[in-house]
């Protein structure tokens, strides 16, 4: 009786592990974690390495693929990014004003383990950027402005409740460069850093651009700040310039300007043209470098255009407006609209008339005349009655 309980118990087992569609060969196969999985800061002001090395026990595994699920975020709270990999390492850009967490598992593909994903336990690891100084002494409000896409320029303020002595200093890095460099040419307040005037930068757009500013003081310890940039999308263009406004007739005006001058093409342009109808104005955009408009009104004696640009969505996925142009008008005096619009084309109706007129006065006598002669030849001794 005993040896039939036992059997039932197995039994009872094997249906369920049958009913999940596992067989003993699987449930038998377990693969580690990797190994010295760890987050390693390469003084890229935020740009990390997270590297691991394989499991140790993969010798029954010698023909497979092995693949590594590889998980991060910010220790706040964020969502998990994740990301599948076969390589031993993986780069990202974090913001080193958090901490970091993440976490990696092995996972065999099913074509090694007979139709099942199998994954191993979770390894672990943490970064976090050594804080010093109250929150406080942080710089505060920075902004930056790449002018024309050529010139790049941060400001900030000063943090709250530093002593005399501090003073702050900005560091940067991209991908092409060997290593962080600090600003060389500080703009400065009262002897104190508050800005950077960047040196020409090279192939540094549609991409990652890591500041730090960190500051020192010999009274207080000052707490550093990180910021991730895209230079693209702080792009403040020049104004435009040489504005015209063409009045071709009554109604229609076109009005046209250069394109920026600079190194931004001209297709990654948008314009704001700000038009002022007498007393009426109104606002519109275009991505040419002219608009035609109508006028409401034949009767109105001035038109006013300014013109603003910015870098468009097929460019950057943000920008600044420019600051306008100068305003160019055209004002109409009355008399000379009267004279533009009405007597000019009445004295060139009127003269067409007047020329129509006498050709046809000139055909009519010189026909008569030949009429004339031919009479005189053909009877030379008719007297006229006169």
């Amino acid at each position: 009786m005993s040896f039939l309980c036992l059997g039932s118990r197995y039994l009872a087992i094997f249906l369920v592990c049958a009913s999940f569609g596992y067989t003993s060969a699987e449930l038998e196969i377990k693969v580690n974690p990797p190994e010295d999985f760890e987050i390693i800061d390469p003084g890229y002001l935020g740009f990390l390495y997270l590297r691991w090395q394989p499991p140790v026990s993969l010798e029954n595994f010698k023909q497979c693929t092995v693949e590594y699920e590889l998980q991060f975020r910010s220790i706040d709270g964020g969502r998990w990014k994740t990301v599948i990999t076969k390589n031993l390492y993986y780069k990202y850009g974090f913001d080193l004003n958090k901490g970091i967490e993440a976490k990696i598992h092995t996972l065999l593909p099913k074509q090694c383990t007979n139709g099942s994903e199998i994954r191993s336990s979770w390894s672990e690891a943490t970064y976090w950027m050594p804080e010093q100084g109250n929150v406080d002494t942080k710089i505060q409000d920075i902004d930056c402005v790449y002018y024309n896409w050529q010139n790049l320029f941060c400001s900030w303020k000063p943090g709250k409740g530093i002593r005399f002595d501090a003073n702050y200093y900005l560091f940067y890095w991209y991908d092409g460069l060997n290593h962080a460099l600090q600003c060389t040419d500080y703009i400065k307040n009262n002897g104190k850093n508050v800005g950077c005037k960047f040196p020409q930068l090279e192939s540094s757009e549609y991409k990652d651009f890591y500041v730090c500013v960190n500051g020192s003081s010999n009274s207080m310890p000052i707490r550093s700040s990180y910021f991730i940039l895209q230079l693209q999308n702080l792009v403040k263009p020049i104004p435009p310039d040489y504005l015209d406004i063409d009045v071709s007739n009554v109604l229609e005006v076109n009005l046209q300007w250069n394109v920026p001058r600079g190194p931004i093409p001209a297709k990654c342009f948008i314009y704001e043209v700000e038009l002022t109808e007498d007393d009426t104005p109104w606002i519109t955009t275009t991505f040419d470098n002219q608009l035609y408009v109508i006028r409401t009104s034949n009767e109105s004696h001035e038109l006013c255009f300014s013109v603003r640009s910015r870098v468009n969505i097929y460019c950057a996925d943000d920008g600044i407006w420019s600051e306008w142009s100068n305003e160019e008008c055209w004002r109409s005096d009355t008399w000379e609209e009267t004279l533009v619009f009405f007597v000019i084309p009445f004295i060139l109706v009127s003269f067409s008339i007047l020329m129509t007129t006498c050709l046809l006065l000139f055909k009519q006598k010189y026909l008569l005349k030949m009429i004339f002669r031919k009479e005189k030849e053909a009877f030379p001794h008719r007297t006229s009655l006169c």
